[in-house]
């Protein structure tokens, strides 16, 4: 099969009788459903399974939307799109086909499947003056995706949001305290169009942590009119550096705290996502992970991955998933990958299960990288070995267990480590005169 390719099509715009339809339909399920009570946009959002910004220009009748989001909305309540329910808008982008699943799911693919209540209560938080809200789990489980949504939505209220990938951030600025608020001064003000000013307010007889809180408050908060978010991508990679942990992720309490008390901070909006609970000793009553609103994402369940099969168009039967989950478990980017194999490809599900953990399989890769991360780390190695030829759970050293189950290999359970998946535990068991070298 091709790649999909970007291509531009006519969007369509709903006419007074589309608007009118829907709405009625969206009335009498409220009615039927929620006792007559108002859908959230983002319960809308949910059930249709488009983003909040796609029903705001639905609902502007002004915007050009692509056709397959228009007939998911008509559909989600039991109606067909007809010619009288929509005019020919603007020009939008469009994706023929399915992309193959690399990174974060796009806010306008057919292909994110929401996790309820989750969704709604991000979206009910960041509304709160100073916020903070932590989202962890391990790589592949879909937090970029997630958080994409809540920007997302995020920009519908005009708030202001800025998202920072630490992964892409050069390691020298993580070596100094002093080093790493400048740089994020720095880029805060140019991804918000403000001229930076650091020099005019950093100042070394008051220290860095003061120096950054007086810039952030006065040059980026006060100049702002409305709320900001901040969020934090891989958080956990200044858990890597101990000494700016223990000194920056206190700063970010302090933060949370002053909009307790403070205008100025009310605007203030955290976001923190990471792979795996800190491992760097922090204060209990000065650490950001004990405080806001705590996320972890769970895996599909057996009815999500249903869902997602049919979004790739396929013609799922019972048991199947069962079998899937048995093998991969519900992890998002693993299951993505299987479906869209299965649906671009001539390929039955025993014969991808078959296959799973051989050079031809369709995990090659993937099990590729994790195998590179246990050999580039020894203690992590002998970590897991043990745990692959235990035959009960495996008590590990704080710093081991944790980064193991940030890279996915492990789950912990209150009486230890275990394997996260049987599609590690077959693929390392063959390869473990490797992983032991």
């Amino acid at each position: 099969m091709e790649a999909a390719k970007q291509r531009r099509r006519r969007g369509i715009v709903l006419t007074a009788t589309g608007l009118k339809r829907l709405q009625t339909a969206i009335q009498s399920a409220q009615l039927q459903e929620n006792d007559g009570i108002r859908f959230t946009q983002e319960e809308l959002s949910i059930r249709i399974g488009v983003s909040t910004n796609t029903l705001s220009r639905l609902w502007s009748l002004k915007t050009g939307l692509d056709s397959r989001s228009v007939k998911l909305c008509f559909s989600a309540f039991d109606l067909d799109l007809t010619e009288s329910d929509y005019t020919t808008g603007e020009e939008v982008e469009q994706f023929d086909g399915i992309e193959y699943p690399s990174g974060p799911v796009s806010v306008y693919s057919k292909l994110y499947i929401p996790r309820p209540p989750i969704e709604h209560s991000i979206s009910q938080e960041i509304s709160r003056p100073g916020c903070i809200i932590r989202i962890k789990a391990p790589k592949g489980m879909g937090k970029t995706s997630l958080k994409f949504r809540t920007l997302d939505y995020a920009k519908t209220l005009s708030y202001y949001t800025v998202h920072l990938d630490l992964k892409l951030v050069d390691t020298d600025k993580f070596l100094d305290l002093d080093t790493f608020l400048r740089w994020l001064c720095s880029i805060l003000s140019k991804s918000l169009d403000i001229e930076p000013q650091l020099d005019e307010y950093w100042d070394k007889e008051i220290g860095s942590k003061l120096s950054c809180t007086l810039y952030f408050e006065a040059c980026i908060l006060e100049v702002l009119n409305n709320p900001f978010i901040l969020s934090f991508d891989e958080l956990n990679r200044v858990f890597e550096y101990p000494k700016l942990a223990q000194e920056f992720l206190p700063l970010l309490r302090s933060w949370h705290e002053k909009a307790q008390y403070n205008p100025v901070w009310y605007k203030l909006r955290l976001i923190m996502d990471y792979s795996t609970d800190i491992y760097v000793p922090l204060d209990i009553n000065h650490s950001p992970f004990n405080i806001g609103l705590p996320i972890k994402l769970p895996e599909f369940t057996d009815s999500q991955i249903e869902e997602l099969a049919s979004r790739y168009g396929l013609d799922w039967q019972q048991g199947q998933a069962q079998k899937l989950m048995e093998v991969i478990g519900g992890q998002p980017a693993l299951v993505n990958i299987a479906f869209y194999h299965l649906s671009q490809e001539k390929l039955t599900l025993e014969e991808l299960l078959e296959q799973a953990t051989t050079e031809r399989g369709i995990y090659r890769h993937h099990l590729r990288e994790k195998l590179d991360d246990l050999l580039a780390n020894p203690d992590l190695a002998a970590a897991f070995a043990e745990i692959l030829t235990a035959q009960t759970s495996v008590n590990l050293s704080p710093t081991v267990a944790y980064k193991l189950e940030s890279i996915g290999l492990i789950k912990l359970t209150p009486d230890g480590a275990i394997v996260s998946r049987e599609l590690y535990r077959s693929y390392f068991s063959q390869n473990l005169d490797e992983i032991l070298q």
